[in-house]
């Protein structure tokens, strides 16, 4: 495998990886020396799609992102940075000039990569930026102290470790929350920059995941909608209560934030809102925060507010209307995603995918700011709809493939990333038709044709199998290239995380399904109880019942591929999973009844008790586990989540587990792991521990992947290949 590095300026540049393959299957070398797309943008005029690469090194450890170029049909693909440092966040200033991100500073190139010119100067501290229309101002994010959670040390100590902690969200996801961005506005002709969230404790864009794209310009570059949920500490944990707000640019001195609108609920301006979960009876008796809030009476001043997430504004090409994706319900992050439309003229909300039994993930408008596409799961893809703003859902494509993004490249055609099991992603532009059959897709890029043209391919087949109550579940299957159906093959079973995420056509650098199979295993993957895809009331059985039908579903999809599918080895199974997979192979492990002969859980939780004080996003637990474990009234589906808690069933574990955690991963802390790992070895049960010490609830780093690829198929095939 050639490195792809060279030294430039004392600094490593990692460039595109080759690698020659001794044979014709995935191997965690070959898997990491792909190429990864990610951020994408059309020119105004449509003619170029410019877009973001990034490039792996195993042996320096780390990641390279560089920006490309293309034309609009995929031809003339060239790459515009060739240095060191990362260069990212591709936008269009116009049809010549394209803005990216540098060393924490906005700078700016040509088309062919030349005549670069940095064009803010903030010692670094550029985190994001989003262009106005007019190309005359810009929003910037970036982070300010935060010393509300997490006291300052005194002066006097400078070398003191120690924090002081006075509230809950003290660290979220993977990080101590001494600092939240801000967007603040920069006005390149007069250099002044502002900060429209001045003095407010809120963050904006929220913390783990969210970006730029939680913030919008109005066409005219009068207005900014910004997401935003105004509450800290407690009442931040335990609410998912998040809205569109909308903030009047030039009348900032006049119309200053207080007065900014909410357009999420009507007659509130910005500042605290009340929280659903300390809310109080209309008797004046204060709610339990700690009870779910599906489980009380709240009195809801206005009917129409939207008290769930509310993310990403885009305004309509008209200005008109407002866009954004809405979940309905506090403290519940699974929600369904809707489409809602602001009109700002008559100030009115309708919802435009209220047919679509699923959630939207992603959409985009059409020029006519009538239409909208949009990206949703349904039955196991990923797939592209439209609606109106009459709410005129319309299928358009059905492939075995998942779209993970979509914009429009010019008037009639769209810019999609896509990938699937068998694909990691690329670019494709779509000619949207008024049907399937009418919609054409051509893919653009094929960043990772020289190694995939060295791969067999595994076959991927759909199974429905009938669950333990009489419904019909659709399972992927595997196969392992050159398949031989006159085999027997060890089998993986595989448990989704979430709990209410899609087993869909996705593709992995971890728990990816290619290399599974290529390493020689039939991997068998249900879409059980809780995943979406198929209608809400399919997704909601999981909440309260995490030991209940799920469960059963996994057996019910193994079991039929025992009975079912001759090439299955009953004697060779394994179960597998990460986050709630994780905590569904440590209870399967107390009650799978002999059919597995080893299991591997990763980031998994293990006793829910635990588990319910030490995440740090505490509408989680309420939502998911009914109550907390220490009310005496709790609910009868909470005292059957905790006694149900895989830690209660120990003494029942019989087969060989590896324990995966990472010690940075604040969602399900890495005492989980090393409990479960314990457990095991103190009851004298083979079992390994991988822990990484810098790493989150995901496995990042290259060389740390590559020991998590080995570690893996290692503890597979000592159980399961004899």
């Amino acid at each position: 495998m050639s490195c792809g590095t060279q030294k430039e300026n004392d600094k490593v540049n990692i460039e595109k990886q080759t690698i020659q393959l001794d044979g014709d299957l995935m191997t965690p070398e070959a898997l990491w020396a792909m190429s990864r797309i990610s951020g994408y943008q059309a020119s105004p005029d449509g003619e170029h799609i410019a877009f973001q690469m990034g490039y792996y090194s195993v042996a320096e450890n780390k990641s390279h992102q560089v920006l490309w170029m293309m034309n609009a049909d995929g031809s003339e693909q060239k790459q515009l940075t060739n240095d060191a440092e990362n260069e990212t966040d591709v936008q269009w200033l116009d049809n010549e000039t394209i803005a990216f991100l540098r060393e924490g500073e906005v700078w700016k190139m040509g088309l062919n990569g030349k005549n670069r010119k940095q064009m803010t100067k903030t010692d670094g501290q550029v985190e994001g930026f989003l262009f106005a229309p007019d190309g005359k101002k810009a929003i910037l994010l970036k982070s300010i102290d935060f010393n509300e959670i997490i006291q300052k040390n005194p002066e006097d100590l400078p070398k003191a470790t120690g924090r002081v902690v006075n509230d809950l969200m003290y660290r979220h996801w993977d990080h101590y929350v001494e600092s939240i961005q801000h967007p603040f506005v920069i006005d390149f002709e007069t250099g002044e920059e502002f900060d429209i969230l001045d003095g407010e404790p809120f963050e904006c864009p929220m913390e783990p995941f969210g970006g730029i794209e939680q913030l919008a310009w109005s066409p005219d570059s009068k207005s900014i909608a910004f997401t935003c949920r105004c509450k800290t500490g407690l009442e931040y944990s335990i609410s998912t209560d998040s809205d569109i707000f909308l903030y009047e640019v030039e009348a900032r001195d006049l119309n200053n934030i207080e007065h900014t609108k909410n357009l999420c609920k009507e007659g509130r301006e910005f500042g605290i809102l009340p929280c659903a979960a300390m809310a109080y009876h209309g008797d004046g008796k204060q709610l339990n925060p700690t009870k779910t809030l599906k489980d009380q009476e709240i009195n809801v001043k206005h009917k129409d507010e939207n008290v769930g997430y509310d993310t990403n504004p885009k305004f309509s090409p008209d200005g008109r209307y407002v866009a954004w994706l809405s979940m309905e319900r506090d403290g519940y992050e699974s929600d369904r995603q809707r489409l809602c439309i602001y009109d700002l003229k008559e100030g009115t909300k309708t919802y435009v995918t209220e047919s679509f039994d699923s959630s939207v993930d992603d959409f985009c408008w059409a020029p006519d700011s009538y239409t909208l596409y949009y990206i949703g799961v349904w039955h196991a893809t990923e797939n592209l709809y439209k609606t109106n703003l009459k709410g005129e859902v319309k299928q358009l494509s059905n492939d075995w493939a998942d779209f993970g993004s979509v914009q429009m490249l010019n008037e009639k055609e769209l810019v999609a990333e896509r990938h699937s099991i068998t694909e990691p992603a690329d670019l494709y532009v779509v000619n949207p038709g008024d049907t399937i059959a009418d919609t054409q897709i051509k893919q653009l890029t094929e960043v990772n044709k020289d190694i995939l043209d060295q791969l067999a391919k595994p076959s991927i087949e759909q199974r429905w199998v009938k669950t333990t109550d009489g419904k019909e579940m659709l399972t992927w299957v595997i196969l392992p290239p050159h398949f031989d159906a006159a085999k027997k093959y060890p089998t993986l079973l595989f448990c989704e995380g979430g709990p209410q995420s899609a087993v869909s056509q996705f593709w992995s650098y971890r728990w990816n399904f290619m290399i599974m199979a290529s390493q020689g295993y039939v991997v068998i993957a249900p879409n059980r109880r809780g995943v979406p895809g198929f209608g809400q009331e399919w997704l909601e059985e999981i909440s309260g019942d995490w030991t209940g039908q799920c469960m059963k579903d996994y057996l019910s999809a193994i079991d039929d591929a025992v009975e079912n599918l001759p090439y299955v080895d009953k004697d060779r199974l394994g179960a597998v999973g990460a986050s709630f997979g994780g905590f569904s192979v440590y209870y399967l492990a107390g009650h799978h009844e002999g059919r597995f002969k080893c299991f591997i859980a990763h980031d998994g939780a293990f006793n829910l008790e635990a588990m319910y004080t030490e995440t740090e996003e505490n509408w989680f637990s309420n939502w998911e586990y009914d109550d907390a474990y220490w009310n005496k009234d709790q609910t009868a589906r909470a005292r059957k989540t905790y006694e149900n808690s895989p830690h209660r069933f120990v003494d029942k574990w019989d087969t060989p587990i590896l324990c995966i955690h990472g010690e940075k991963d604040y969602r399900i802390n890495a005492t989980q792991g090393m409990s479960a790992f314990n457990a095991a070895r103190m009851r004298g049960i083979e079992a390994q521990l991988l822990i990484f010490p810098d790493e989150n609830h995901w496995v990042l780093k290259p060389q740390n992947g590559i020991l998590w690829q080995r570690t893996y198929f290692a503890w597979l095939d000592k159980w399961l290949k004899k």
